[in-house]
């Protein structure tokens, strides 16, 4: 087990690009991809169809908290999609550097 963590997001492509700069200049997180992707949903009893972009964020499980606030400071959306998912191993030098990369 690592002290890394993924975090999934998904976001219009705007807000994508604005909360992966953000995340990553503030140290909170070592990178993120953005992949365009179709995602369909239940909204207020709708079925719902929208092109987004799901975040893969890589940081630590001491920033993970920092990371959650400030994808809600940044989104539009009332309720996003956030979810931590732990890093239970990989590329160690890879790890390590997701380390170094972020401040928590």
């Amino acid at each position: 087990m690592t002290g890394n963590v993924i975090i999934l997001c998904t976001a219009p492509p705007g807000d994508s690009k604005k909360i992966s700069k953000v995340l990553v200049e503030e140290r909170l997180a070592a990178c993120v991809n953005a992949f365009p992707v179709k995602s369909y949903y239940i909204w207020e009893g709708k079925l719902s169809e929208d092109d987004e972009e799901l975040m893969i964020i890589k940081t630590t499980q001491e920033a993970a908290q920092n990371v959650k606030a400030r994808i809600l400071e940044l989104h539009s959306y009332k309720l996003p999609e956030i979810i931590i998912i732990p890093i239970t191993g990989g590329e160690e030098r890879y790890l390590q550097w997701i380390d170094q990369s972020v401040i928590s």
